[in-house]
């Protein structure tokens, strides 16, 4: 198996590039266009644990605003032959001081790549 193939490495950063951007604008059709669409899928947020696309689409629409603005601070991706992959965004909320963490898992699917389970948590909270 090859670890970061150039390609696939480009693909996702590409990816995560888009969805830091459809998060910035709040782009809820592209946001949810990147998460599996399956009742298997799960995102852990900060304040909620998110089980299917119903229930994950459902947390965006019902958030005022979306997410906070944020500033990125790292990435690091990893991909594992060319249909799997991690990445992890490490950033920090506008005007805040704590670091936040997220993680996604990527897999190449027959209509894509898509988001088959997601993490966000703020360093120092425990809930």
């Amino acid at each position: 198996m090859m670890i970061d193939e150039p390609e696939t490495h480009a693909e996702i950063a590409a990816l995560v590039e888009r969805y830091e951007d459809a998060l910035d604008r709040n782009d809820i059709g592209a946001l949810d266009a990147m998460f599996w669409h399956s009742q298997q899928v799960v995102r852990f947020g900060v304040g909620e644990n998110l089980y299917g696309e119903a229930e994950i689409a459902a947390f965006r629409r019902q958030r005022q605003g979306g997410s906070p603005p944020r500033t990125v601070r790292r990435i690091a991706i990893t991909t594992f032959g060319r249909d799997f992959a991690v990445a992890n965004v490490e950033f920090q909320r506008l005007g805040g001081e704590t670091i936040g963490r997220q993680s996604q898992s990527w897999v190449r699917l027959p209509e894509g790549w898509r988001i088959v389970a997601a993490h966000v948590s703020l360093m120092g909270q425990t809930s």
